[in-house]
């Protein structure tokens, strides 16, 4: 009996102390609903719906001198998103880097926050005529800009907004996700599975990675970021150990919304005007330059134009 008890008291202190200290599939793995419907929320409402709020909302309400709701739908992701993030990294049965983490984490804040500002303004030059599907010195708006010193003030928007702003934005969040998905493994079987509540939260989560990668153009660090995932699965494997329901949603999402990608890239592959402005292998289009090329009228309102060229002439 006595022999029992402790056999007992030792597998007890295994899964108390191991979980965070050894295997992480001596540790109960659930699946996170709660965490994962939020973050699939906050992330169409705050995220994907911007440009849609820009182009809806009336002017009459929020000025272009003035911040529009895409601006505070911007502020409320960058502050919930970190918030998710680290309730994430938080619920992981293995423990994480924290150094890493909080670097990823502030470093993400810093490009979602330097890419709100470019992006708000980048929106008001869609409301006034700008061509996504063009390059700045390309857009018509652009180049009737007098002195032409302008011009390169917005190539450098541009470059705060889609290329710095956006590294400093998905990069962490991809490693974030990585560094989270290492800790998903376990031995039981029972956990191996999703719940149909994951199943019906993959549609939509890996919908909004695809508009992630797409509309972000940062298709790299995605692909690099599934390839690392394979390859942990790969590597656990040999040790026994399977995703669980939170690494399988997560491995799930990002290959979905690779499969959308590749029937995206070849729906537009033929496009001549669009392979302008993306030349080369990496020809991933935007959805949004879709809506300037395709569907939005290429009539501009010209009381915009000038008072969008007024407010940068003064501010120059």
């Amino acid at each position: 009996m006595r022999k029992r008890q402790n056999c007992a008291m030792h597998a007890a202190f295994l899964i108390r102390l191991g979980s965070r200290e050894t295997d992480p599939g001596l540790r109960t793995a659930q699946f996170h609903m709660d965490l994962w419907s939020y973050f699939t929320l906050q992330n169409w409402l705050l995220d994907f719906s911007r440009p849609l709020a820009v182009l809806f909302c009336p002017l009459e309400w929020f000025p272009l001198n003035k911040p529009s709701p895409s601006d505070y739908f911007h502020l409320l992701y960058n502050i919930t998103t970190p918030f998710l993030l680290l309730k994430l990294i938080e619920r992981s049965p293995k423990t994480l880097p924290r150094s890493a983490v909080y670097l990823c984490i502030i470093t993400f804040v810093m490009g979602s926050s330097m890419h709100l500002v470019g992006e708000s303004i980048n929106h008001r030059l869609l409301l006034s005529g700008y061509q996504l599907h063009l390059s700045v010195r390309e857009n018509p708006i652009i180049k009737s800009l007098t002195p032409h010193t302008l011009i390169d003030s917005f190539e450098l928007l541009q470059y705060y907004d889609e290329s710095l702003g956006h590294c400093m934005w998905y990069v962490p969040l991809f490693l974030v996700l990585f560094l989270y998905f290492t800790g998903c493994f376990t031995i039981v079987k029972a956990e191996q599975t999703m719940p149909i509540s994951a199943w019906l939260l993959l549609g939509p989560s890996g919908l909004y990675y695809w508009y992630l990668v797409t509309e972000g153009q940062f298709f790299i660090p995605f692909i690099f970021t599934f390839f690392a995932m394979m390859a942990t699965v790969v590597h656990q494997k040999r040790k026994g150990f399977l995703p669980d329901g939170n690494g399988l949603f997560l491995l799930y999402s990002f290959s979905l919304s690779l499969v959308l990608m590749s029937v995206w890239v070849a729906c537009l592959w033929n496009d001549k005007v669009l392979r302008r402005k993306y030349p080369g292998v990496m020809y991933i289009p935007e959805p949004w330059a879709i809506y300037t090329l395709h569907l939005r009228e290429k009539q501009t309102d010209p009381s915009l134009h000038d008072t969008v060229q007024d407010t940068h002439c003064r501010s120059v």
